[in-house]
């Protein structure tokens, strides 16, 4: 993960370059940001950003509206930092395409730790492929055949899939599926998970139905 280029968008410069020292002293290498705006321009000159960490309260562009631009070109993991708490802003995040959506305060280690999860499984050298019930998933080039026709999925709805898939008739509970999926102590609601396989469920079409939901308890992909 050496010199990967992070994209760090806040308003505050203060926080900017907490996040930035913390991210190169891990051997990242970082541009900064101050709006959305900012942001964007940056994005589309640079053409190289492995991953943007992105605050919501910003002057010109707020984080949601980078996000959705950001969106409709790129599926470049995003980190959202917001002082936000409340479930519906958060689930308004993943709405946009959010990837992981961080809580301020938090742990620059742990926001660093986030980041080198989300570097691995987008970067990672594995070959592996998943074929099963007529889906196919290639985790080396994070793509998704359904019936052979390809099917677009956010990042997290790939890898909600692939660990649906990889455990194949085996039920899991919402818990065990953010501890996996997530990859880190999530303080969020578990319900969370509801609103991605409703998501995921939708792209699959017919497909869907694979994914079946344990009442009380959780899902089991079963094909």
């Amino acid at each position: 993960m050496e010199n990967q280029k992070i994209l760090v968008v806040d308003d505050e410069e203060r926080m900017r370059k907490l996040v930035r020292d913390f991210l190169v002293r891990s051997g990242f290498s970082v541009v900064e940001a101050g709006d959305g705006q900012e942001a964007l321009d940056i994005f589309f000159e640079k053409k190289d950003i492995a991953l943007i960490i992105l605050d919501v309260m910003m002057p010109r562009m707020d984080g949601w509206q980078t996000a959705r631009e950001i969106r409709q070109y790129s599926k470049v993991p995003i980190i959202m930092l917001t002082a936000k708490s409340d479930e519906s802003d958060e689930l308004h995040g993943f709405d946009a395409g959010i990837d992981e959506y961080v809580t301020k305060p938090f742990s620059p280690r742990t926001l660093v730790a986030r980041v080198e999860a989300i570097l691995r499984r987008t970067t990672g050298s594995s070959d592996d492929k998943l074929n099963i019930g007529g889906i196919t998933v290639d985790k080396s080039a994070h793509t998704v055949m359904i019936d052979g026709q390809p099917a677009d999925l956010s990042f997290k709805e790939f890898e909600l899939l692939t660990y649906f898939m990889e455990n194949n008739g085996i039920a899991l509970s919402r818990e065990k599926i953010l501890n996996n999926v997530w990859n880190y102590d999530y303080f969020g609601d578990a319900r969370t998970i509801d609103t991605h396989v409703k998501k995921l469920r939708s792209k699959m079409g017919d497909k869907g139905d694979l994914i079946k939901t344990i009442w009380g308890m959780g899902y089991k992909f079963e094909a």
